[in-house]
């Protein structure tokens, strides 16, 4: 059985379907249901809207002039910002965490990275040389970016501050160790000692 758009049928005492032409099942006397139908047909033309906006931004032809220049500003300035934190990750090895980037949203409707970092973590090291791998690693990783911000500069500061400190801890552990097998020699070496002997006829 067919029923055609904009029939009425009853369905009992109080109550009468009506199929619209948007195909929507209305039931006259239920305020509830006349509501939904109302805020479905809003929600689906909004969405409308929405979609024909969204087609027209991301055409390209459609933007003006200096939308295009802007777009054209933040791709270039996305590329930048990405291969600028994996230049971070790359050189901060396992110490580099994932990137994080702050977008903004173009002209024609897509996210562009403007800005982005690269946690890494500097664990102390159980030993001098350790700290001293691990600082010079934290270094590399801050600078090994084309264009060094000046954050990477700072954490690459900390990290000659670290390296120092780690240098200056294996000289000292090598001094005592030479100290210690100094000392060791001379104690185990035969001392000349002179005796007098007195003798007597």
């Amino acid at each position: 059985m067919q029923i055609a758009s904009n029939s009425l049928y009853n369905i009992g005492s109080n109550y009468t379907i009506k199929l619209q032409d948007d195909k929507t099942l209305v039931i006259d006397d239920d305020p509830i249901a006349k509501e939904r139908a109302k805020n479905k047909k809003e929600a689906f033309t909004k969405a409308e809207e929405k979609k024909a906006l969204k087609s027209k931004k991301s055409s390209p032809e459609k933007l003006s002039t200096d939308e295009k220049r802007l777009v054209k500003d933040l791709s270039s300035r996305d590329s930048e910002v990405k291969a600028h934190e994996a230049a971070h990750q790359a050189a901060g090895g396992g110490l580099a965490g994932a990137a994080s980037y702050t977008y903004q949203q173009g002209p024609d409707g897509k996210m562009y990275a403007i800005g982005g970092e690269v946690s890494i973590s500097t664990p102390s090291g159980s030993t001098p040389e350790e700290k001293l791998k691990n600082a010079r690693t934290l270094a590399s990783a801050a600078l090994a970016a084309g264009s060094p911000s000046p954050q990477d500069f700072s954490v690459a500061a900390s990290a000659k501050s670290m390296e120092t400190q780690a240098l200056q801890e294996i000289t000292k552990k090598s001094q005592e160790k030479l100290n210690g097998t100094s000392a060791y020699k001379e104690a185990s070496l035969p001392t000349a000692q002179s005796q007098s002997l007195d003798i007597s006829a």
